[in-house]
């Protein structure tokens, strides 16, 4: 049966390699939009995790409300680690928390999720005024509207931005020393997504 290898890997507690979690993710997202999702005893798996968790992909994405990991990736409890901020942008206590995932979880895979029709990329695109703190979400998206607005259509230089701003979060991770001696090691994956709304995700190049 497809995926049985992934499940009794983890009934076995074998660690999975980035491999292995990148394909148990995009195996759930199928799923999620079949709907076709899972079954899952939430009651045994509480009972299990008691004595600790071991995810398999740390992911970093948008607090969006419409965005939702466990469901997009049709995971349970305990499967991934994350950290949401709106634009999915990172400070210093986001970029601790993925080292943590990363350095202390070891989690295999790191995953830096946006999403189409963003509100916090399309504010900073926009170019308004920015009220109390939101204005230092805009102001770390602002290099990536720099980058993608170039007198085009509004929406596709919108959407441009949102790939763009994913590109940026992971070149500002992989200066972390942290996860740049994972990398070195191979012991973990870094990679960049964008969820659509239709339900599907993407791999950002």
């Amino acid at each position: 049966m497809k995926g049985q290898g992934l499940v009794l890997k983890r009934i076995s507690g074998e660690r999975m390699d980035s491999e292995e979690a990148k394909n148990r993710l995009l195996e759930g997202n199928k799923r999620f939009l079949s709907g076709s999702m899972e079954a899952k005893n939430h009651g045994a798996k509480r009972e299990e995790l008691k004595s600790g968790q071991h995810p398999i992909a740390t992911v970093v994405t948008c607090s969006d409300s419409r965005v939702v990991p466990e469901f997009i990736f049709d995971t349970g409890l305990g499967e991934v680690f994350k950290v949401e901020t709106a634009g999915n942008v990172l400070d210093k206590v986001g970029l601790g928390s993925v080292e943590y995932g990363v350095g202390h979880l070891h989690t295999p895979l790191l995953i830096v999720m946006g999403h189409e029709k963003c509100g916090a990329v399309t504010a900073a695109y926009d170019g308004g005024h920015a009220e109390s703190n939101i204005a230092a979400i805009v102001k770390k998206i602002a290099p990536s509207v720099k980058r993608a607005k170039k007198g085009g259509e509004r929406e596709a230089e919108i959407e441009k931005c949102c790939a763009f701003n994913v590109k940026k979060v992971i070149a500002k991770l992989k200066k972390s020393p942290i996860l740049k001696e994972k990398l070195e090691k191979g012991e973990v994956t870094v990679v960049g997504m964008k969820y659509f709304l239709d339900g599907h995700v993407e791999f950002v190049k």
